[in-house]
């Protein structure tokens, strides 16, 4: 036996109102067309739901049984109806973002600031991990979406470049080489420098920027962390050659930022799974992305 569900909603309906007159204006219809629905429940049943006294329905007590269930049924299917609106709104949801510690810290914050503040009933989780394990997440699907460093060369990833990123050394105001709006390999030949660790591609290449002109750069002190980077040179340890994105998240009164040349450029990029579209949400976090990167250029 498999029952209406048009009937189904009938029998709801004048159990909550009381008369099918009143389940009929309820539903847009007629109160014979109610009528009928309810008759054809009950055929479909194999037992009456009503008691029939002078135009009046009283309902019996296997009604009332089936009454506990369906409404639960229905319930339920208003909950999904309502689910659905929500998520076709973004009025609720959930989105999981992998990003680097470095861009969690400082411009993904700004990001989330104006996506948020968009869509204030979604739920934001940001897991900061390795490149590796955050590239195999996207990739399997274990978060939604992220933000990389590029070069990437993953066939099951897409990507979507958002910023590059010049090269830029940090220094206190008051340092002699404050006074050039350029800094070389030649202009930094033995002073002192904080860089970040030793094996990464950037460093590889201001390791060879200074070889090109017959320099070796003077290390002074090998950091992980761009802000650690910065703090060494406002302690007037040594220049710092950073990533000018990072740098300015740890800028501070007394520090100046010079442009460091030849140029060496950081690419960012919004990364999904290239083996399944991205959801809406992730499109609507790429959206806020690129607007916040292209302010933040025309800016610079």
């Amino acid at each position: 036996m498999k029952l209406n569900l048009r009937s189904l909603e009938a029998f709801r309906e004048t159990m909550l109102s009381g008369s099918a007159t009143a389940a009929a204006a309820r539903m847009g219809l007629s109160q014979p067309a109610v009528s009928r629905l309810i008759a054809q429940l009950e055929q479909d049943a194999g037992f009456d739901l009503f008691y029939r006294e002078k135009g009046r329905l009283a309902p019996t007590p296997e009604a009332l049984i089936i009454y506990e269930e369906i409404d639960l049924a229905f319930g339920g299917l208003e909950r999904v109806d309502t689910l659905v609106r929500d998520l076709a709104s973004f009025n609720t949801g959930a989105l999981k973002i992998v990003a680097p510690p470095s861009l969690s810290e400082g411009v993904l914050p700004r990001i989330l600031s104006r996506f948020m503040e968009r869509f204030p009933n979604v739920r934001v989780s940001i897991d900061s991990r390795s490149t590796e394990t955050a590239r195999a997440m996207v990739a399997n699907r274990t978060a939604d979406c992220g933000f990389v460093k590029l070069p990437m060369d993953r066939a099951d990833i897409s990507t979507v470049l958002l910023s590059s990123s010049e090269t830029v050394c940090v220094l206190p105001e008051a340092h002699p080489l404050a006074a050039h709006p350029e800094l070389t390999p030649q202009l930094l030949r033995g002073e002192p420098l904080v860089l970040l660790g030793y094996g990464t591609r950037t460093r590889r290449q201001i390791d060879d920027a200074f070889r090109a002109c017959g320099a070796r750069p003077e290390v002074k002190l090998e950091t992980h962390t761009v802000g650690s980077a910065c703090a060494f040179a406002a302690a007037g340890l040594g220049v710092a050659i950073v990533n000018a994105l990072l740098a300015t998240n740890y800028r501070k009164p007394g520090m100046t930022i010079r442009v460091f040349r030849p140029q060496i450029l950081h690419d960012y990029a919004f990364m999904t799974s290239a083996l399944a579209p991205p959801g809406r949400l992730a499109n609507a976090l790429l959206e806020q992305a690129r607007g916040y990167f292209a302010e933040t250029d025309q800016l610079a």
